[in-house]
């Protein structure tokens, strides 16, 4: 058996199966044998850990498929593409995801920037165009959906730092937290983060209400953010004349104005 490596940041990306769930899987691989190949990356695995689990447990034999990705960015962005096309997931876990998939990007960009500076002849544009515009058109939602999801995203890693089981319960679903206070959260310094995390791993945090959310984040500056946000998108958006992503733009222009409406 090769000597396979557990990464804990890309094993965090996979949502837990639940008891019955696993039990079923675990059932079915001891019966008739694993179908599907353990995914490696340079011998770390990044999907089929339940699989391996099992078959370290029952000492069945499995194949393995290693993908050639360059970086580790490049596996975390799989892991997303992999989870979102395979799993039902909810709208934090699917937020999430997309906030990873835009910093890891972000990331990749970066890198490719900085070596098309060097060679002014390399014609690979894989990378061309804004990293926000792009996602938008793949998760078809507006480019500050991307951006808020990032920051969201972020918070919910810092959470995780502090406490991977607070970061599971947020993305699981068990503690609902308002997208705006993890948003928030993004720009916190780290005792914020900590007095957040500890209070939903030991279950005394609370959701706040309305009007405290309201009280951190000011109705008059949630307006101004929201329509600064709006206007610089409708701006890029006039150059590029692109009608579907201005009318994903607006409706989630919309959807935030209807978020702030229900909090009044």
């Amino acid at each position: 058996m090769e000597n396979i490596i557990i990464d804990e940041e890309f094993r965090a990306l996979l949502p837990e199966l639940d008891a019955e769930t696993f039990a079923g899987l675990e059932e079915n691989i001891v019966m008739n044998g694993v179908r599907d190949p353990i995914i490696l990356w340079r011998n770390t695995l990044i999907d089929g850990y339940n699989r391996f689990a099992i078959c370290q447990k029952h000492g069945l034999p499995f194949n393995t498929v290693n993908m050639e990705l360059s970086s580790r960015e490049e596996v975390l962005i799989w892991i997303v593409n992999n989870q979102i096309t395979r799993r039902n997931l909810t709208p934090i876990q699917l937020a999430h995801f997309r906030g990873l998939h835009y910093r890891a990007d972000k990331i990749i960009r970066g890198t490719y920037d900085r070596n098309a500076k060097k060679d002014h002849s390399d014609q690979n544009d894989h990378y061309d165009g804004s990293t926000a515009n792009r996602l938008s058109e793949k998760y078809n939602v507006s480019t500050i959906t991307i951006r808020r999801n990032s920051k969201m995203s972020e918070a919910i890693d810092a959470i995780g730092e502090v406490s991977q089981e607070a970061k599971r319960k947020i993305l699981s679903g068990a503690v609902r937290i308002d997208k705006n206070v993890l948003e928030g959260l993004s720009a916190a310094s780290s005792e914020e983060i900590t007095y957040v995390a500890t209070q939903i791993e030991d279950g005394s945090y609370e959701k706040k209400k309305p009007d405290a959310i309201v009280a951190m984040n000011p109705f008059e500056e949630a307006i101004l953010k929201i329509s600064g946000e709006l206007f610089t998108e409708l701006k890029k958006q006039a150059k590029e004349g692109s009608s579907k992503e201005l009318k994903t733009t607006l409706r989630s222009y919309i959807t935030m104005l209807e978020d702030l409406y229900k909090k009044l």
